[in-house]
């Protein structure tokens, strides 16, 4: 006869179970959300091209997120050390009193993540064979040492780490620095090395408009993204029946919730700063930047959503916004080109959501995230709040410990790519269009030659394209 406290304890662990199951399949619809933001943001030439690259980063960071990825992010066992894991390769001695396939699912939803963010920056002018090296290498490899660093408990940044860096670590509970900041800095190297798209910036390095084909993509992947965030963030406390101590009525579910409106209101008030922002630059109201505004204050709060209050996330929205709009102006200046502004949204933005924390995280909250509201805890804290500077020593730590590493990592691999003529694509099949040149047709049955989805480009590229593979 089963006694009611393993009654008991079976039915919370189920609860526990179905809530981070939940949460992962929210994260997974993101990469929908992805791949609709992507094709709307790029030419209807490349639109094929860049949605089967969103497959192709899920499918391959499953296989390698399976084979190495968890492993580097949390195995552990007599060689755990504070940079890699060490064990559980290929799921091998899961489940156990640790992990079960339930947290490999949700951890796995967010290494594809990485990869989507980064394919955007090098849209529209990359070899597909290129997409499958990174991607394979980045949730393989260089995402999971930085989730390590984070979320493992034998992780050095690890706010729960036996000697925490600072007397404190970094919070990054949902990976502005892990998840944005990695894809960011990779797409950045990316967009570097292959150079802007031709026609991007004029003779005399003036940028001229390339814009996206179908804002209607556009806002529905960004709604999409914003319906799989409610997963991405709350769903990052992992178990949601946990009572505080200090507050018997209150437990992970009252944080859970929380975090969903510190999520909403950081991205509305970022979309909105941005919808007037721009609209008095450029003098009208743009669907697509505000889009994207309201993104990029998702990725600041993602860092400290569980650890602010929500008037708290206001100011972190408010200030995202001017962020995102200033590195797209600087990205400009330098003839930086990035069709999805990813760099400037999840690097910019990212950055801004770590020390964001440092500034605004309350003592309450962050022992409620990190010690389950345990009485009689003290945690360093926000440093307006009043908790002096350690955690944001170490938030400034993370940002410069994931800018070096994925740039030492990610650089080279681009670089080589590019000197083995891998990388970019030729001139003919770039203003031919990708999906023309390398999947054998447009993504619209209707695209005609020379309509107007090729932007200033001469009509007959496509045309005299497909007529020179033929001979």
């Amino acid at each position: 006869m089963v006694r009611s406290s393993e009654w008991e304890g079976s039915v919370t662990e189920s609860i526990n179970t179905i809530y981070l199951l939940f949460s992962a399949y929210l994260v997974f619809v993101m990469q929908l959300g992805f791949a609709m933001l992507c094709a709307g943001s790029v030419r209807a030439k490349n639109a094929m091209n860049i949605m089967l690259t969103n497959v192709v980063d899920a499918v391959v960071g499953t296989l390698s997120y399976y084979l190495f990825g968890f492993a580097f992010a949390f195995g552990s066992g007599t060689h755990s050390n504070p940079f890699i894991g060490t064990g559980f390769f290929a799921l091998s001695g899961i489940p156990n009193d640790s992990y079960d396939y339930s947290y490999f699912l949700y951890q796995w939803a967010f290494a594809i993540a990485v990869a989507g963010i980064t394919s955007g920056s090098i849209a529209e002018r990359t070899q597909f064979g290129a997409y499958l090296v990174y991607s394979f290498l980045l949730t393989g490899f260089v995402y999971p040492v930085v989730a390590h660093w984070l979320w493992s408990s034998a992780g050095w940044l690890n706010p729960n780490h036996s000697q925490p860096l600072f007397g404190s670590g970094a919070i990054d509970f949902a990976g502005s620095g892990v998840v944005h900041l990695v894809g960011g800095v990779a797409g950045l190297w990316g967009a570097v090395v292959e150079g802007p798209r031709i026609g991007r910036f004029d003779a005399f390095g003036k940028g001229m408009p390339m814009r996206g084909h179908n804002a209607t993509l556009v806002v529905l992947g960004t709604f999409l993204l914003w319906f799989g965030w409610f997963g991405f963030n709350p769903g990052s406390f992992n178990r949601i029946l946990v009572a505080y101590p200090d507050a018997p009525s209150q437990g992970n579910w009252t944080g859970a919730g929380r975090t969903a409106v510190t999520t909403a209101l950081a991205g509305s008030t970022a979309g909105l700063v941005t919808l007037f922002g721009k609209r008095a630059i450029a003098g009208h109201w743009d669907a697509l930047d505000v889009c994207n505004g309201l993104l990029g204050g998702f990725v600041a709060i993602t860092s400290g959503c569980a650890v602010v209050e929500p008037w708290a996330a206001v100011i972190c929205g408010f200030v995202a916004a001017w962020v995102l709009m200033g590195l797209n102006v600087a990205a400009l200046w330098l003839g930086y080109d990035d069709p999805l502004e990813a760099a400037q949204l999840h690097g910019g933005c990212g950055v801004w959501g770590l020390l964001f924390t440092g500034l605004f995280a309350e003592e309450e909250l962050v022992v409620q995230a990190y010690e389950s509201g345990e009485i009689g805890v003290r945690r360093p804290f926000g440093l307006l709040m009043g908790g002096g500077w350690s955690l944001m020593g170490a938030q400034a730590t993370e940002v410069a410990s994931v800018v070096a590493w994925v740039s030492i990592t990610m650089g080279p691999l681009f670089y080589v790519l590019h000197r083995l003529r891998l990388l970019r694509t030729s001139v003919e099949e770039e203003l031919a269009g990708l999906d023309i040149s390398s999947h054998g047709g447009y993504a619209y049955e209707d695209h005609e030659e020379g309509s107007h989805h090729r932007g200033q480009y001469a009509p007959h590229f496509s045309g005299d394209y497909t007529r020179l593979q033929e001979g």
